[in-house]
């Protein structure tokens, strides 16, 4: 027997439509491009929204298209994914920051037909236009008075694109398993991969957003700032959740930096922000030198990598601001995990608290995690197991877009989606990322975690940034080399960080050598890039101690 409950398809456009008839009135804020500021509302928004469906249509796209976007976080950005996807079209959110020829290479496996693009990356562009033969207009995100002369194909101005369209539109209704967008990851290890998203999966995990034990944890009196590009898994799906709730944005563009992040914040009185730990560094730099305080904002969702001991209690101690460590993936339309501390953590004392904030957290509703051996069985949660993460749920990918070798590559016998990650799963279901399986040290059979051994080093006052690689040992197989970033002017030396990490780690895991540098390099999603660093360092030879060891 079925149940009497109407029918009707879970789609993003019923979010702006919502968002436009609730919750018109709050105000999206932006940092624009061109460096001013811009306010309107999720009235004014939906209406450019619906300008843009028009003018989409008159182009002639149909549904399933690929539209692609080259943009920052902005109103304008914001306004392409529901004008896009809404449309019934699929909008392709493009990293500029990955190598040339992997932009060139996911233009063309996605079709591409049209891109939108803001002014920042038009000289890029126009340099490997010729290379993706199926976009056939761009589309530059300005006013018509900042239009740059270019020589990009058939290229037309974004506002006065709008300009020509009627502010209403009659919204299709499809299937909700119809594709909505597509994100690329970040091909750390070969090509970029699709992930090719559900309408049903989005509005299903935005609403997750809405939950007071999401990380985000936002409702109409949130004032939110997501220090993420909207290129990076739908900017941790704020810009699907938020208009759910009513919350007021407030956008940053490409203006990422510590000092304008903490204007923000503090001129439109920000309660809740999000971003990886690379920009909290630089807020925490920008606060140290300025004695400047965080007076308005409340929680701090650091995902990405886990965030350090050290910037915990930086935020918690110094400025009364909650951390909150969301886990997550491309492949996951973004977050799985939650690290909303439960009531019973609230009480521990503070060292103890901390750990658990630096864990993954536990799984939202819906999302399912397992951790198997190598030969594919499963291990127990109880906290000390440690094998390869799997993962299912709602809006976790079923596999890469037209991509067999790689989807069989990723997804066991049972469809579950396989993470690369290391963990443990403790008996109340706190997940704890040990490592990813390419980048653990593997030192004489035993195994050391070198985001352990990262976390400890952060823990001396003087070092802003470390990664531990391995590398190759003629007695112990592979030995941790730590590679440090100090601070400015700071005097620190090998022995000083041995002697805190021989505080948390056993002697056998302390580095052979540690290496000053002044800059790691990261990621095109602001993670540091281990492969790059094993590059760096291919030609590295130990010290004469550590080989007589």
């Amino acid at each position: 027997m079925q149940g009497l409950i109407m029918d009707v398809p879970l789609l993003t456009s019923m979010i702006v439509k919502h968002a436009a008839a609730w919750h018109g009135d709050v105000e999206i804020v932006t940092h624009r491009v061109e460096g001013d500021m811009h306010r309107y509302t999720y009235a004014d928004a939906y209406k450019r929204m619906c300008r843009l469906a028009n003018a989409l249509k008159r182009m002639g796209i149909e549904q399933g298209d690929r539209v692609g976007t080259m943009a920052w976080t902005t109103y304008r950005h914001f306004e392409l994914y529901y004008g896009i996807g809404g449309s019934g079209a699929v909008i392709h959110t493009i990293n500029p920051r990955l190598f040339p020829d992997q932009i060139v290479y996911i233009i063309n496996h996605a079709k591409d037909r049209v891109m939108f693009i803001d002014t920042t990356w038009v000289e890029m562009m126009e340099g490997l236009q010729d290379q993706c033969p199926t976009i056939e207009k761009f589309v530059i995100l300005c006013d018509s008075g900042k239009m740059p002369k270019t020589s990009l194909r058939n290229a037309v101005c974004y506002e006065d694109l709008l300009a020509a369209e009627d502010d209403t539109f009659d919204w299709p209704e499809f299937d909700e398993k119809t594709a909505v967008a597509l994100c690329y990851t970040s091909g750390t290890t070969g090509n970029p991969k699709g992930v090719l998203y559900t309408h049903r999966a989005m509005v299903l995990h935005a609403i997750a957003g809405t939950s007071s034990d999401h990380p985000l944890c936002i409702d109409s009196r949130t004032i939110l700032l997501p220090a993420v590009s909207m290129f990076h898994v739908h900017g941790w799906m704020v810009p699907y959740a938020a208009p759910i709730s009513g919350t007021k944005l407030v956008l940053p563009g490409p203006h990422m930096h510590g000092d304008n992040i903490c204007r923000l914040l503090e001129e439109e009185k920000v309660t809740v922000t999000a971003g990886v730990p690379t920009i909290w560094i630089g807020v925490l730099e920008h606060l140290k030198k300025t004695g400047a305080k965080l007076p308005h904002l409340k929680i701090c969702n650091i995902g990405g990598s886990a965030p350090s001991l050290a910037m915990i209690k930086a935020f918690e101690e110094d400025y009364g601001v909650a951390v909150v460590h969301a886990w997550g993936m491309t492949e996951l339309s973004a977050a799985g995990t939650t690290g909303r501390l439960r009531q019973r953590h609230q009480d521990l004392p503070a060292d103890e608290r901390y750990k658990v904030q630096q864990t993954q957290g536990r799984p939202l509703f819906g999302f399912e995690v397992k951790i198997v051996d190598l030969d594919g069985t499963r291990l127990p949660h109880d906290g000390k197991a440690v094998g390869q993460m799997f993962v299912r749920g709602p809006w976790v990918a079923a596999a890469y877009f037209e991509d067999d070798a790689a989807t069989e590559a990723s997804f066991d016998a049972e469809g579950w989606f396989g993470t690369g990650d290391m963990a443990s799963i403790s008996p109340d279901g706190l997940v704890r990322v040990s490592d990813r399986s390419k980048d653990l040290i593997k030192s004489g059979g035993e195994w050391i975690s070198s985001i352990d051994l990262e976390n400890y080093a952060l823990t001396h006052p003087d070092v802003v940034e470390a990664a531990a690689i391995a590398v190759k040992h003629p007695k112990w197989e592979e030995r941790p080399l730590l590679v440090v970033v100090p601070r400015p002017g700071a005097e620190v030396t090998p022995d000083n960080i041995r002697a805190v990490l021989a505080e948390h780690v056993a002697k056998w895991w302390l580095p052979d050598d540690i290496v000053f540098v002044e800059e790691i390099p990261h990621t095109a999603t602001g993670k540091i890039s281990k492969k790059d660093l094993r590059e760096n360092f291919a030609d590295y030879r130990w010290p004469a101690a550590s080989l007589e060891k």
